[in-house]
């Protein structure tokens, strides 16, 4: 990816025609493989570590894990994985300095364009999840249309979460229940977890089976509460920057090998 600002969407309709004439392949939907997670869910942490350890600016750090988002959605999209949902941005990175929320701005706005291409060719549908309140008009203008024009893709989802947090949604969910109740166009006994999960931003969506975090931490970041009760957890070391596909190929593995019980017992 490039480090110069995007030349933006204004050609729009006529660009975007062009790329989808390019690009776009004979890739079909999604052919799960037996025993592999459907959905898989990453917490990409590291790259400001991994930049400072090689002496390098933070926004190095990030522009190295835009690669990493490459390879991983590609491989994942080839090893027919059914969903992939990358934590971009959290609500609690508004913390950050100003100019490295510019930047990741730029590198995310920069990155729904360039790819476009890979994502008709590999058959991916992205969408997003998250606040879009304060997001630049020039970043959401990029998602806006590269959605749009992968909207009839029918391979693996690409799901980003920016500006999103597990809380808030939770929030704003039973804020939409309460009011459905206040209406009386709900009745407060029908309320299941089946009805409440359809007021999330991920209604329609797998849960995950797998949630892989990088960099070491272990904890779970405000990310998908609600969605990943039940997903197989998976930590490594290596910073995002450093995660590629036989680290995703590894995790897999390690997901494969496990039994998933969802509370109950081992069949004898």
């Amino acid at each position: 990816m490039s480090s110069t600002p995007p030349a933006g969407t204004g050609a729009g309709v006529t660009e975007a025609a062009s790329v989808a004439a390019a690009a776009r392949t004979v890739r079909g939907p999604v052919v799960a493989r037996s025993g592999f997670p459907r959905h898989i869910a990453i917490i990409m942490d590291g790259n400001g570590r991994w930049a400072q350890r090689r002496k390098l600016p933070r926004i190095e750090g990030h522009r190295q894990g835009v690669a990493s988002v490459r390879r991983v959605t590609e491989h994942a999209a080839r090893l027919g994985i059914e969903q992939l949902t990358l934590y971009c941005l959290s609500s609690e990175n508004w913390r950050r300095p100003e100019a490295e929320l510019q930047f990741l701005m730029l590198l995310l706005e920069q990155y729904m364009i360039e790819e476009r291409t890979l994502l008709l060719r590999e058959g991916i549908r992205p969408v997003m999840i998250g606040n879009r309140e304060g997001l630049p008009p020039a970043t959401l203008a990029a998602i806006d249309e590269t959605v749009s024009l992968c909207a009839g893709n029918t391979g693996m989802r690409l799901c980003l979460a920016v500006n999103y947090g597990g809380r808030g949604e939770i929030v704003a969910a039973a804020r939409a229940v309460a009011r459905q109740v206040a209406a009386g166009q709900l009745d407060p006994d029908a309320i299941d977890e089946k009805l409440f999960a359809g007021q999330l931003a991920t209604a329609g969506m797998p849960d995950p089976d797998l949630l892989i975090r990088t960099a070491g931490e272990m904890r779970i970041s405000n990310f998908l509460l609600w969605q990943v009760s039940y997903a197989e957890l998976w930590v490594t070391s290596q910073t995002w920057p450093e995660f590629g596909t036989a680290e995703l190929d590894q995790a897999i593995d390690a997901f494969r090998a496990r039994e998933r019980r969802f509370g109950g017992l081992t069949q004898p």
